[in-house]
């Protein structure tokens, strides 16, 4: 119950203040900001940025800079992994500049595998194009949802989520994904943890894992650690 006292209506107009924040909260969003124009080429060799790149000089933009031809070409599978992402986000493509939107092209060779990895500023959106591919998701509350995709099938990774795709067919799998950010981020699990610079303790990775150094440093060798 609130206290109403008549002091200039000064707790009349905190009570109202704050059942309206909490009756109509103020909207949060889940994407980038809108941009407050037309475009904004982004200009990546500036040596200024405040949480993005400034706009290149409108005297400047050319047709090229609302086009890019990075998602055409295969990727190289011959990794670890047995997977190429091809990023077009803005700093690969700098016509994305505060528009909230990017791309990748991920190649899969049979067997390979895009390892568990999130993206902290982005939802994740993607279609099959080639082959079969398992894309597989956990929760929060540690719920693992998966499906085996066919050529046409889509699929939506909810923003932050730990997520993978694996090619299970005997052909080379191709797909298309989509962000809602125009700089997604990518946190890949494995790599984070085990070929970071500098490295995880040991004493971490054995206590967090339950596993002796030996395991630890087997693993780090196959990340050149």
């Amino acid at each position: 119950m609130a206290i109403v006292k008549n002091q200039s209506g000064s707790y009349v107009q905190f009570t109202v203040i704050l059942i309206g924040l909490l009756l109509f909260p103020l909207p949060s969003r889940s994407s980038d900001p809108d941009p407050l124009q037309d475009f904004c080429i982004g200009d990546t060799k500036s040596e200024f940025s405040v949480n993005g790149f400034p706009c290149k000089p409108a005297t400047k933009v050319t047709s090229d800079d609302f086009f890019f031809d990075g998602l055409s070409q295969e990727g190289n599978t011959s990794n670890l992994f047995g997977s190429n992402v091809t990023q077009a986000n803005v700093v690969a493509f700098p016509g994305l500049n505060t528009l909230g939107i990017s791309m990748n092209r991920v190649d899969f060779a049979p067997g390979g595998i895009n390892p568990p990895h999130s993206h902290p500023r982005a939802t994740e959106t993607g279609v099959l194009i080639n082959g079969k591919l398992l894309v597989g998701l956990i929760t929060t509350g540690n719920v693992f949802y998966s499906k085996i995709l066919s050529p046409g099938q889509m699929f939506v990774i909810p923003k932050g989520l730990v997520h993978f795709q694996m090619n299970v067919g005997e052909e080379k799998a191709l797909t298309f994904t989509a962000f809602n950010s125009h700089l997604p981020g990518a946190v890949v699990v494995p790599r984070n943890l085990f070929a970071s610079k500098p490295s995880v303790p040991d004493g971490v990775l054995t206590k967090a894992f339950q596993v002796d150094k030996r395991v630890i440093d087997e693993i780090k060798s196959k990340f050149g650690a």
